[in-house]
């Protein structure tokens, strides 16, 4: 069964936004990301991940607004296996859009979809930085 392990929300400042959450909810930093697709800071409760991004690239958002779009962006399910998960997506109506880095043998590698509604979500094999 799949679990909801990761939760991402673009904003225009990740620091200031995961500061806030820091302070009001006692999460903990888990680590940072910069890269050509987005820079951000990555918190956890312990068992799930909150990414919080400044998306660079309008294709990687997967939404009108690009690289402008402010808010929940997507969330993740860490599942057993991607080709079968990937198989089941579509053939129910997910649109596959992107791969995380293009290489599925890294540790945070992901495929990221859109549901028949236009809701972004992603899938990987190995989880994210700070969950279980």
């Amino acid at each position: 069964m799949a679990k909801i392990r990761h939760i991402a929300i673009a904003v225009p400042d990740p620091e200031r936004t995961a500061e806030f959450y820091v302070k009001s909810f006692g999460m903990e930093r888990a680590g940072y990301t910069d890269t050509p697709i987005a820079t951000g800071v990555y918190l956890t409760d312990g068992t799930v991940n909150l990414a919080i991004l400044n998306y660079k690239m309008d294709k990687a958002v997967g939404k009108p607004e690009g690289t402008r779009y402010v808010g929940a962006h997507h969330f993740g399910f860490v599942v057993e296996d991607l080709d079968a998960s990937r198989k089941e997506i579509e053939s129910n109506g997910g649109k596959f859009f992107l791969d995380l880095p293009d290489q599925k043998d890294t540790l945070y590698y992901e495929m990221k979809f859109t549901d028949p509604n236009g809701i972004v979500f992603d899938i990987s094999h190995h989880g994210w930085v700070g969950t279980k």
